[in-house]
């Protein structure tokens, strides 16, 4: 199979650099295709702007979404945002790694997707009317891919349980599994999370390698998370609502999976 690793770490000397090793170093060795955007080795432009579309009418005042769309249709997008697409159309999964800085991703991989997740690419697909509202939520070009989180974080475990202050590990990474991942299509698996990363040693760090390993084996064959679809019957459309006999004692992001 085949797997694209996007990878956000600028030391390549660092924690993250070696779990990255040996992630790309345990697929292969299942027989896996592994590709890695070492973003900040590639010296990924994060900001999405008017150069993303180089044919665009430089007279007209830029649109982030339509001049996508445009560039996206006419193959005329810059050549970095092209590239990526081709790995996302080549994967059958996708891993994002990266450490939880301010209690989400780096802005140099959020530049990865606001970029590369073109109009038409990732979002603005298929039929919106009153039975269905595009393709997204578990449908989308990325269906039947899978794609899983690698996190690590200074913080203690418990600082991001139920009731750590923190808030819970779950809600923090929910816009990321369920924007980001599911909404153009993913499975999603749940995360492979490394706490007090600043707190390593080489015992730990062997006992986190088993730990990864076993994930990483089981990449194809682990359960994703039950995110439930948009156009299946849950939600009332257009409103995107939940229907009122669906976990009706349920409110927040815990509603949008099913038990």
């Amino acid at each position: 199979m085949n797997v694209l690793l996007v990878y956000a770490h600028p030391e390549p000397r660092s924690l993250n650099g070696s779990i990255k090793n040996f992630v790309v170093q345990r697929l292969q060795a299942q027989g896996h295709s592994v590709q890695v955007s070492d973003l900040y080795a590639m010296h990924w432009k994060a900001q999405i702007d008017a150069d993303d579309a180089p044919q665009r009418d430089a007279n007209q005042p830029f649109n982030p979404s339509a001049d996508s769309k445009t560039a996206y249709a006419n193959g005329q997008q810059s050549a970095d945002i092209a590239a990526e697409q081709d790995k996302l159309r080549w994967a059958d999964a996708l891993i994002l790694q990266f450490p939880l800085w301010w209690f989400s991703m780096p802005a140099i991989l959020k530049g990865w997707v606001e970029r590369v997740y073109a109009y038409g690419f990732a979002y603005g697909v298929g039929e919106h009317s009153d039975r269905h509202w595009g393709d997204r939520y578990g449908e989308g070009n990325m269906a039947g891919k899978r794609a899983m989180l690698i996190v690590t974080t200074g913080g203690w475990e418990s600082h991001y349980g139920a009731r750590g202050i923190n808030g819970p590990i779950d809600d923090l990474l929910f816009p990321i599994h369920h924007g980001v991942l599911h909404y153009p299509g993913f499975e999603v698996l749940p995360p492979f999370l490394v706490y007090r990363s600043s707190r390593m040693d080489a015992d730990r760090f062997t006992s986190i390698e088993a730990q990864l390993g076993q994930r990483m084996d089981q990449l194809f064959s682990t359960t994703p998370i039950a995110f439930r679809q948009q156009n299946a019957g849950d939600y009332v459309i257009p409103a995107l609502t939940l229907r009122p006999e669906i976990a009706p004692d349920t409110t927040g992001f815990a509603a949008h999976v099913a038990a």
